[in-house]
């Protein structure tokens, strides 16, 4: 702790800084370009063992409870929402994917964040909102993954190279 707060004024901070840096990541992430989004890179890369998303769905019941989580993509003038694609012509699976990357590295980031909850919590209280972070996170990080799973086994039958761009 660098920042010595007691712990309520350190929680206090700690839901200001989560909002505030929620909100920021939010507003940078609809700045992202497609070019930046049709790249997924090693962290959000799904692995053989998800199944194209499929080991969400059968291990966590991803669908029977994704529509309950809130939605915030088209908080942001520009950003867009993701309860639904619309028409699946290819264009659109491929801006839907996009999105999924778009709010999967959101959430990443957001995880990412946490540590500097200790700045000002001491240690237990710091873990606990690194832990709050993972939690509150994880679950939509959950549903792009398998949104994005599943997206890419119905691009992969339309078109050679999935239309995905570099992956």
């Amino acid at each position: 702790m660098i920042i010595p707060l007691g712990d309520g004024a350190a929680v206090a901070t700690s839901v200001a800084v989560w909002v505030l840096t929620s909100l920021a990541v939010g507003w940078l992430a609809v700045r992202w370009s497609d070019a930046a989004l049709d790249r997924v890179g090693p962290v959000l890369r799904l692995r053989p063992w998800e199944d194209g998303g499929r080991f969400w769905v059968r291990r966590l019941r991803v669908l029977a409870w994704k529509d309950r989580i809130p939605e915030a993509g088209a908080f942001f003038a520009g950003g867009s929402a993701k309860r639904s694609i619309g028409r699946p012509t290819a264009q659109a699976l491929r801006s839907f994917r996009r999105e999924t990357v778009r709010a999967e590295r959101v959430h990443w980031l957001l995880v990412a964040s946490g540590p500097v909850h200790l700045l000002w919590c001491r240690p237990t209280v710091g873990a606990g909102m690194v832990a709050f972070g993972v939690l509150f996170d994880a679950p939509f990080i959950v549903v792009q993954r398998t949104n994005r799973g599943r997206i890419d086994r119905i691009l992969d039958r339309r078109e050679p190279d999935g239309g995905r761009g570099a992956s």
